[in-house]
């Protein structure tokens, strides 16, 4: 009686290891293998900022795949092309066709993006735990990307915020720029409300203006989404530490503007970003894609919750607040 009903037990254990068996087959004859990339131009950087790249950023945004058998295997392939895919559309290592001053921000957006845990993707560490960032290769890839850019000497003549942004002003251009993707420099700015500032590791002053629309949507609360109109720019200046050890904004960086557009900017979840840097104001980006592939990517990781948006001053415990940020 026992072996009837092993054998009957067994029988449909049986049949469904091998409907399972069958499916997997039948999945693999549609499993596409990832579009294979030539090299263009690869990122040039010192040895041990190559080796945590290539180790923990190559295999998705780069022309460069070294995967695992697993990773190859459907429906897990799927799921793999399709991440690198996008990876490759935002940060692609194999193609690094950049100006010096856009492999300065590129390295700052990937610094950012290890520091706050964000990259790599929690998900992709889990099967690949060689991939970790490690709290030595933050430092070591904070100490080059610092490098890139030159502090601001000491300087004995004492100057205040004004007076430097009075020489920003007197050397801008007479006709003023516009970004790729259609944002236009404004110098009205310098007359809006001061919503936040900041400081950031590489020594600079950032202060944060924002436009009535984009005011009035911090003081109500209302800012999910921003509403269209909202522009928000954020001015940049190098610290200069004088003899007395005072800090004080120096030369200037650069402005960066986001304005808000649901219709016209809908693959940057509404928003256009630009920036102009220098006393030129000379724009960032070759194309209009520059922000898609680049500004969204770590606004959407790190400030989604706010709309996209950085150092928003926001108030704290209410209720209206937390059933927003709860959403």
């Amino acid at each position: 009686m026992d072996s009837i009903k092993k054998k009957r037990t067994a029988k449909p254990i049986a049949i469904v290891f091998l409907a399972v068996l069958g499916i997997f087959v039948v999945l693999q004859l549609f499993n596409k293998p990832l579009e294979g990339k030539p090299v263009a131009k690869k990122i040039e950087a010192p040895h041990e900022v190559l080796a945590i790249l290539e180790n923990s950023c190559f295999n998705c945004h780069s022309n460069q795949q070294n995967l695992s058998w697993y990773d190859k295997i459907a429906p897990i392939s799927w799921g793999v092309n399709k991440d690198v895919k996008r990876a490759r559309e935002v940060l692609n290592f194999s193609e690094w066709n950049y100006s010096a001053g856009e492999h300065q921000g590129k390295m700052y957006a990937i610094l950012n993006m290890m520091q706050s845990g964000k990259m790599p993707l929690h998900n992709y560490t889990l099967l690949h735990p060689s991939a970790k960032i490690t709290t030595k290769d933050i430092e070591t890839i904070k100490k080059y990307t610092l490098s890139l850019s030159s502090i601001a000497p000491v300087k004995n003549e004492l100057k205040n915020i004004h007076q430097n942004i009075e020489i920003s002003e007197n050397n801008t251009p007479s006709e003023f720029p516009v970004s790729p993707n259609g944002v236009k420099y404004t110098d009205d700015y310098k007359s809006w409300k001061v919503i936040s500032m900041s400081t950031l590791f590489d020594n600079s002053i950032r202060v944060i203006y924002g436009n009535d629309i984009a005011v009035k949507a911090i003081e109500t609360e209302d800012f999910h989404p921003w509403p269209n109109g909202s522009i928000v720019v954020k001015s940049v200046w190098k610290q200069e530490k004088l003899a007395d050890g005072e800090v004080r904004a120096g030369e200037f960086v650069n402005a960066q503007f986001m304005v808000k557009d649901s219709k016209k900017y809908t693959d940057t979840e509404g928003w256009g970003f630009a920036k102009f840097s220098g006393k030129d104001l000379h724009p960032t980006g070759k194309t209009a894609s520059f922000a898609k592939e680049s500004c969204i990517a770590c606004h959407r990781q790190l400030a989604e919750k706010t709309g996209y948006l950085f150092d928003v001053p926001m108030k704290v415990n209410t209720e209206r607040l937390i059933k927003n940020l709860q959403k």
